[in-house]
């Protein structure tokens, strides 16, 4: 008998999840696609979701409709933003700009946070949490 297996949680930051839905090639868009078969657990913050949909409308309002029903049919973990503590506890990390969203993974508890945000190298392994660049 096979023991069910758990998904890998990985949390997508707002620079991937635009990238990916803008093309339907690259790394960002093969990692929606395994979000969507269901490989990986996509986990996302509401501070990601409103930036994403705030950047498409403003950049690529071509591409709001695709977004929204990307996401909706997705249907992703959404988790609350981090509490002004766990904020500025990531600000000790990373930049402060950058700490919202490393905040949200940590509280989540994913496995991996994917993002093109420019992090130093002492984020890639920090409190167990991995930094994909």
């Amino acid at each position: 008998m096979q023991r069910p297996t758990q998904k890998i949680k990985v949390f997508i930051d707002t620079n991937v999840l635009i990238a990916g839905v803008n093309s339907v090639t690259g790394a960002s868009a093969t990692l929606l696609d395994l979000c969507e078969a269901g490989v990986l657990q996509m986990v996302v913050s509401r501070q990601v979701l409103i930036e994403a949909d705030r950047n498409f409308t403003a950049k690529f309002p071509q591409w709001v409709g695709r977004f929204r029903q990307f996401m909706h049919n997705l249907a992703p973990l959404m988790v609350e933003d981090p509490t002004p503590e766990s904020i500025k506890k990531a600000a000790a990390i990373v930049d402060r700009k950058d700490a919202p969203i490393l905040a949200a993974a940590q509280n989540a508890n994913v496995d991996f946070l994917i993002t093109f945000d420019n992090v130093q190298d002492i984020v890639h392994r920090n409190n167990g949490h991995d930094i994909v660049q």
